[in-house]
């Protein structure tokens, strides 16, 4: 086969002890991490912005909204909210993020498939990391509808994103380590809300609001500069790829350098499998995006922590999902590779298990009134079941077809984000007091979204390869 490789990678081809699989698989992981600070950074950083709601002691008294901490009081004033923002505007603010995010999915999907995801996942992060460092500016100037139009932006070149990065992982990741490095890739999400939530809570203590941002996309800008020096589209263009492991890639996954393979739109839209792969994207996102956008709100404004410990305490769910996420990637490889249970069933049974288990569970915490600790406890045993669903639905789309895996991503990814359009807008709509009956409701909505996508799924989706892929290798039927 003919070395297509830069003649400058020769310097490094014995330079590299890592594979460049996993070192791929790590920059795909930090890419998703930073992504996550930007998105779920604002979530912290509106608190305060906005003027705190004024409570009194008859709410306290009501058991709608428990008693604030200490600490609440020892925020430095200069910290303190200026803008008179509603709940319904906070709710859209935090939501038109995806009004942007949805638009980009699909150009993002087809243009990673056909020209390779590595710029597509580039250029998509410093516009995104640029956005972040720039929203102070849109807020002084221009308040809310500066920071509007930012978010939107910010959404749209966030779009791109996951459709690269299973692009990305389609080329680089053999079936038999699918689970674990895809699970621990796109465990970046969870990793990146915890990040965000720790760091956003101590730094929005002790400095302006604006600093959160400004750091979280100037780390993002140095991520850019080493994912441009160390990562290609594919193994066989790699300037420090070994022989050895692409010989391993070329058997396990095939020669993937075939060009640009024209998309079977026709097969690919028609599929039952597709639909169900939308659905239950559609229903996960609903139950996370209302996690990761509105607990902040939910922990500040009904359980009343500081925001010192809002962020502590929010970020404690995700840990446990991030952890869970990971272990259950290990599991699912040894499962399948054992052939105790088939590709599809373990995805099924992960996709329900990290549906229903967070659904009950959040519910619960609703009915746990102000025990902070019970509160805190249930909200993260949640995302530990949630984190489930990294080793489940997530990796359907490389299963179903490694070689459209970015454009099938692309679809499933952007109808799913509608979740994050209508959830927090309608958060803002149902909890224009934010009390705690509230906020019931909307765990409650949560919980029968995210079963009844679930169900759809166990019964329709699959994992096994489609018909419309080239790696197909059953029978095709005719029609």
């Amino acid at each position: 086969m003919e070395d297509n490789r830069p003649k400058w990678g020769q310097a490094c081809s014995h330079a590299c002890c890592v594979p460049q699989r996993i070192i791929v698989g790590i920059m795909s992981f930090f890419a998703l991490l930073f992504a996550y600070t930007h998105r779920v950074s604002l979530s912290h950083v509106i608190t305060q912005l906005v003027v705190p709601i004024n409570r009194t002691s008859d709410d306290e008294d009501k058991e709608d909204v428990c008693p604030a901490d200490d600490d609440v009081s020892t925020t430095p004033s200069d910290h303190r909210g200026e803008y008179r923002w509603s709940e319904q505007m906070q709710g859209i603010i935090l939501s038109c993020f995806y009004v942007g995010y949805i638009i980009t999915h699909m150009p993002g999907g087809i243009l990673s498939d056909k020209f390779g995801a590595k710029w597509v996942l580039l250029i998509c992060m410093l516009i995104s990391a640029l956005c972040t460092m720039l929203c102070p500016l849109a807020i002084i100037y221009f308040e809310e509808w500066g920071l509007i139009v930012d978010r939107v932006i910010m959404g749209a070149a966030q779009g791109t994103m996951f459709p690269a990065v299973t692009a990305l992982l389609s080329a680089w990741v053999p079936v038999r380590e699918r689970g674990s490095l895809g699970a621990f890739t796109y465990s970046g999400v969870i990793l990146g809300t915890v990040v965000s939530n720790s760091c956003s809570g101590v730094m929005l203590h002790y400095f302006h609001w604006s600093v959160t941002l400004i750091v979280f996309g100037g780390l993002s800008i140095v991520w850019c500069i080493v994912f441009l020096l160390l990562c290609t589209s594919r193994p066989d263009g790699h300037p420090c790829m070994k022989p050895k492991e692409l010989s391993y890639l070329i058997e396990t996954m095939g020669d993937r350098n075939k060009g640009k393979l024209p998309i079977p739109w026709k097969e690919l839209l028609l599929s039952k499998a597709l639909v169900a792969l939308i659905i239950s994207q559609i229903g996960h996102d609903w139950g996370y995006y209302v996690m990761i956008t509105c607990l902040p709100k939910y922990i500040s404004d009904v359980i009343r922590f500081s925001i010192r410990s809002n962020g502590f305490v929010t970020a404690l769910p995700f840990l446990a999902m991030f952890i869970s996420s990971n272990i259950s990637g290990f599991v699912t490889d040894y499962v399948i590779h054992k052939g105790l249970i088939s590709i599809s069933n373990i995805r099924k049974l992960l996709t329900f298990l990290a549906a229903l288990g967070p659904g009950a569970l959040m519910v619960a915490a609703s009915y746990a009134g102000c025990d902070k600790f019970l509160v805190i406890a249930l909200f993260t045993i949640s995302m530990f079941v949630m984190g489930l669903y990294y080793a489940g639905q997530k990796l359907t789309p490389m299963d179903m077809s490694p070689s459209f895996s970015g454009t099938l991503t692309a679809i499933s990814n952007g109808l799913g984000s509608l979740a994050g359009i209508l959830s927090p807008t309608l958060v803002g709509f149902l909890t224009p007091n934010a009390t705690m009956s509230e906020w019931r409701i909307v765990f409650w909505i949560g919980l029968i979204i995210m079963v009844i996508s679930a169900i759809i799924f166990a019964i329709w989706g699959t994992a096994e390869v489609q018909p419309y892929d080239p790696t197909y290798k059953g029978e095709k039927k005719d029609g």
